[in-house]
């Protein structure tokens, strides 16, 4: 799996990815979560990023200001405001009216309505666990897994999504999924036998649509000086 090369400092930005999609009450992984904990990140890449203004707050708050807080955000996430709104749509003014028609938070009461119930077993998709099995089975499996990926806390953010956060499985967008398979081509490419941060940030800059490169564009930074600038720091470095 492609998670297995990843080094323990990589594979801690993946998971603070999906701490701040929760914390954002958004229910999927984006490509501007990936963004976001890269950048408040310990690593000369992060810092490259910080130092031309691609900083943890004003990542957070362009996240915050083009995609917006709470469950619902899903539904107009991967849509272009900018573009939208040329022809005359509203993106806000959209969910204005749905949550007038149908009340506070329905865009959330209907996410939580689709994907109310039980997922099935891994061990079997159509047959679920035995309740004795699952008994001493789940203890002794989450402490293996908590042993082996035990990442520090994602930082605090400025944003919190009010109600309840989005619990369960969080899956990547197919854009996030994308700058995933670039950053596996930016490793490939230098012939590293692991998978860093480096390789993560290079693999994000690349993204050539989506709310990273319009992030960027916000922040006035730009995406090839970027590149340059951490492929040189770790040749330096190497």
């Amino acid at each position: 799996m492609m998670f297995e090369r990843f080094a323990p400092e990589a594979r801690t930005i993946v998971v603070h990815a999906q701490e701040h999609a929760r914390r954002l009450g958004h229910n999927y992984i984006g490509c501007e979560h990936l963004l976001l904990a890269l950048v408040a990140a310990d690593q000369p890449a992060s810092a490259i990023l910080r130092e031309h203004g691609v900083t943890p707050q004003h990542v957070e708050e362009e996240i915050v200001r083009q995609v917006g807080l709470g469950v619902g955000s899903p539904l107009f996430g991967t849509l272009n405001r900018d573009a939208l709104a040329s022809i005359g749509i509203d993106l806000d003014a959209v969910r204005a009216r749905i949550e007038e028609s149908f009340g506070p938070e329905a865009l959330a009461r209907a996410d939580q309505a689709v994907h109310r119930g039980p997922r099935p077993s891994r061990l079997h998709p159509r047959r679920a666990m035995p309740p004795g099995l699952m008994r001493h089975w789940r203890p002794r499996h989450h402490a293996r897994r908590a042993a082996r990926t035990a990442p520090t806390p994602a930082p605090a953010g400025l944003y919190r999504a009010t109600g309840a956060r989005p619990t369960g499985h969080i899956p990547f967008t197919p854009r996030a999924k994308e700058s995933l398979a670039n950053t596996v081509r930016e490793a490939q490419a230098r012939h590293d036998n692991y998978i860093g941060i480096e390789h993560l940030a290079l693999g994000l800059i690349a993204m050539n649509s989506g709310l990273v490169r319009s992030v960027l564009s916000a922040l006035g930074a730009s995406a090839p000086a970027l590149r340059a600038e951490i492929v040189d720091r770790y040749r330096q470095a190497s």
